[in-house]
Order: structure tokens, then C-alpha cells, then sequence
């Protein structure tokens, strides 16, 4: 089970390369370099099984999410690109994909987005994730948030089901978003919706969740 992670949120022009790259040197690099451990052994013994956990956000990027979005992205294509070989040898790949978590992990992640610097870029974007985003997403977290046993109660399920699936996602209320993109090929739909979403219908949005 490959379960290492970090995150990362707010403005792209904020976050230094050296904090990306450190980022998906865990996220992505760790899981690659775990793979490559076990992998050998499991072709030799024709038998074996990698859970790996993914995100929702591997499936479909997030508003100021983009570096942590790109982790899970890469995570999601090594892992589908390597399943069909895997296979081969009878061993098992498996995406578990959660929506928000409620542990400290995430607390940790807005409590810094919190104190962090923003003059590095302009003020309606300063203003957009720290009076929009970080509210929005509190609400998200308290209405839609699960908790780490349950999403170890679905990793158990995957692991022991007679047939592992390639992709679980654990919060159902994230399946139509997630559809959006296979909907529309073009991509118009999803952004659209997104846009309206953030920007339109926050109220909207908040209202609902609580």
C-alpha cells in the first residue's frame, strides 16, 4: 500500500519550484520508487497486489490545487500505463481515490495557506483564493469530508475483493464531477461548470454544503 503524500494549495506564482519539486518527489517519485521495490518479486512469484492512494484530484484538476493536481495526475498515468503488464504476471494495480479527508494533514495545508505571502501576485487573485477558496473549502471539508477509518474501510474492501478493481473512488458526491470530462470530450462542459461554480454560484455553493 502506497500512502505517502503531501500537499500543496494557492496561488501557482506563490509556490517556489523547489516546494513543487519536493512535492512530487513524494507524491509521484515515492510511489515510483516503492513500485520498482516490490514489482521485481511479484513478476518472479506470478502473484501479487499494489494499492496505491490516488485522489480525486488525479481524475479531475481543483482550483488553486494545480501542483498537487499534477501529482496525483502523474500518479494516475503511471499506474494505468503500468496495470496492463502488471496483469501479465498476474499481479494487481488498484487506485483508491478519496475525495476531501478530514485528518492534519489537510489542517496543516490551510493553516499554512493561511499565513502564507501573496504579494508575489496580483491582489484579485491574493483576494480569490483567501476570501473564496479557503472558505469555499472549508465548508467542502465539513459537509463532504470523510474520515481516515473510512477510507481505510474501503481500502480493506479493495484488498480483499476477489477481483481488485483498477479505480475506487470512496465519495460518491464526487462521481459527476469526475464524469463531466468523459461527457464532453472538449473539455467546455467541465471548465464551464467549474467556472460557474467558483465564480457565480459560490453562495450558491456554500448554502447547500451547510
Amino acid at each position: 500500500v502506497s500512502n505517502a503524500g503531501v500537499g500543496m494549495a494557492g496561488p501557482l506564482e506563490c509556490q517556489s519550484l523547489a516546494a513543487m519539486q519536493s512535492l512530487m518527489d513524494t507524491n509521484f517519485f515515492g510511489l515510483v520508487r516503492l513500485v520498482k521495490e516490490v514489482l521485481p518479486d511479484m513478476k518472479r512469484r506470478r502473484g501479487g497486489h499494489i494499492v496505491v492512494i490516488s485522489s480525486i484530484m488525479g481524475l479531475q484538476g481543483i482550483v488553486f490545487n494545480d501542483i498537487y493536481a499534477a501529482s496525483k495526475f502523474a500518479v494516475e498515468g503511471f499506474c494505468e500505463s503500468l496495470v496492463v503488464q502488471a496483469l501479465r504476471f498476474n499481479v494487481a494495480i488498484s487506485l483508491v481515490e478519496p475525495g476531501p479527508v478530514t485528518t492534519e494533514f489537510e489542517a496543516k495545508v490551510y493553516e499554512e495557506a493561511e499565513r502564507a505571502d501573496y504579494s508575489r501576485t496580483d491582489p484579485e487573485t491574493a483576494d480569490i483564493f483567501t476570501n473564496l477558496y479557503l472558505r469555499n473549502s472549508k465548508d467542502v471539508f465539513a459537509s463532504l469530508g470523510q474520515t481516515p477509518e473510512d477510507i481505510a474501510e474501503h481500502t480493506l474492501r479493495v484488498i480483499e475483493a476477489p477481483r481488485p478493481p483498477f479505480r475506487h473512488q470512496t465519495n460518491v458526491a464526487y462521481t459527476p464531477m469526475a464524469a463531466l470530462k468523459h461527457a464532453d470530450p472538449s473539455g467546455a462542459l467541465m471548465t464551464d461548470a467549474f467556472y460557474k461554480l467558483v465564480f457565480k454560484y459560490d453562495a450558491v455553493l456554500r448554502l447547500s454544503l451547510r
